[in-house]
């Protein structure tokens, strides 16, 4: 009788053990993409010399910086995944997520008192202001761009168009016509809408990246018309001597009919401006509202519908012509009057202003929020456009920054800031959906 072999040694837990040659490889694999993204933007830039030609400066320095750095989070972070998920575990544990749900139902109430009392706290800070102003028009612009992209799910790139249809609408009816900007404002939706109907006839058999395409250049169409048509839009001089709102028929002057001397009040420019941000936060609020609304009518649960599965949505019975159109024009319109009231504030628009950027910026904020989320839209507006006024003195260097916040927003938060989904109807109250259940029906598909 053979002796028995002798037992196998006890391991630890599954994946307790290091691959220390697996996690310098993938640390020098980090690093080597380091050095090659790197090594033209920070390693060598070109200045200008003492007789006025360009030359070749070299930072050496700070490029071995950003390729150690690569080096030691790689490696670092390889060593980590063998022992601890701490990522998974800390956005996707039971009571991180009961957290979240306590806390987002009272989010929203503090974030609108907030955007309240924003020109109260910040009155004598025109650079807050200012900024103010333009995280709420993203956010309008977001609310809209929702509509399309979360509640439709159809991925438009070339949202910036029918912003730019409304800021010139506004500024073309504003000059001929003389009329006041609360009369031009409801024209420029229409005439946005207008145009998302012309957007949505080409569209309706395509879906996907061919419909991203189409609307990708139907943005570059109206950039062009803008640019060349010069006897209407002035070409790349753009428009100027745009009309500024009024309160009521008074205008923000230091005269005596202006609305500082109607209500006996010290003239500061600054009026104007918290006239602004509150017109603005306003319209921002009637999107949103409009929004919720809709989502609860057959429309919006018809969007939903065609969002999740459009040949089901087909087999429904319902008319998905129809629905496409509608979220184009209701997308559109509030687009139009974010880009009235841009025309307004600004006083001057030009092609320029009115690039791909601009709607793929949009379309960040509307992915990173969270698609169907009104709330994810006003927080990733703010936190994006916030953050990069955080790092602006940083230069260059803050869209790497910027860049690496969203990558690991993308692998971390797959579903965006705001992941989860509310019944648009139900029968007694409405319930939170939660991530993990709309993840695990999706992946089953069809029957």
């Amino acid at each position: 009788m053979s002796d028995p072999s002798p037992a196998p040694r006890a391991e630890g837990p599954a994946g307790a053990r290091v691959d220390l040659l697996a996690a310098l490889k993938e640390a020098a694999i980090a690093a080597s993409v380091a050095f090659g993204l790197f090594g033209l933007l920070i390693g060598v830039r070109t200045e200008q010399g003492p007789s006025g030609a360009l030359v070749i400066a070299t930072r050496f320095g700070p490029l071995a910086a950003f390729v150690a750095a690569a080096f030691a989070g790689r490696f670092i972070f390889a060593v980590m995944r063998h022992r601890f998920t701490f990522p998974a575990m800390l956005f996707a544990s039971p009571a991180v997520k009961r957290t979240g749900a306590v806390a987002s139902s009272y989010l929203a109430a503090v974030f609108l008192i907030f955007a309240l009392v924003v020109p109260v706290v910040f009155y004598g800070n025109r650079y807050l202001l200012d900024l103010a102003i333009l995280i709420v028009t993203y956010i309008m612009l977001g609310f809209g761009l929702n509509i399309v992209v979360g509640l439709a799910g159809l991925l438009d790139l070339g949202y910036v168009a029918f912003y730019a249809v409304g800021a010139y609408s506004y500024a073309l009816i504003a000059q001929d016509f003389g009329l006041s900007f609360w009369v031009c404002l409801p024209l420029a939706g229409i005439l946005a809408a207008f145009a998302g109907l012309l957007l949505g006839f080409p569209v309706l058999r395509l879906r996907g990246d061919y419909l991203a395409i189409v609307t990708l250049g139907f943005g570059e169409i109206i950039r062009l018309v803008l640019l060349n048509w010069q006897n209407l839009t002035g070409g790349p001089n753009g428009i100027s001597g745009i009309p500024r709102p009024s309160f009521f028929g008074l205008p923000f002057t230091a005269g005596e009919n202006g609305f500082a001397a109607t209500f006996g009040l010290h003239y500061s420019p600054t009026h104007r401006i918290v006239f602004l941000y509150y017109v603005i936060l306003a319209l921002a609020l009637l999107t949103n509202w409009v929004t919720l609304r809709l989502r609860r009518l057959p429309i919006g649960r018809a969007w939903e519908a065609l969002r999740e599965d459009e040949i089901a949505c087909r087999a429904l019975g319902i008319n998905t012509t129809t629905t496409k159109l509608t979220a184009f024009a209701m997308g559109a319109m509030f687009g139009g009057f974010a880009g009235a009231f841009f025309a307004t504030r600004q006083g001057f628009i030009s092609p320029e202003s009115f690039s791909f950027t601009e709607s793929a910026l949009v379309l960040a904020i509307v992915v990173l929020g969270g698609m169907g989320s009104q709330l994810g839209v006003a927080l990733a507006a703010t936190i994006m456009l916030g953050g990069f006024e955080v790092f602006r003195q940083f230069d260059q260097y803050r869209m790497l920054v910027f860049g690496a916040a969203m990558v690991a927003i993308v692998i971390y938060r797959p579903r965006g800031l705001v992941s989860t989904r509310k019944a648009s109807v139900s029968l007694h109250r409405r319930r939170n959906i939660p991530t993990d259940t709309v993840d695990r029906t999706q992946s089953l598909g069809p029957a």
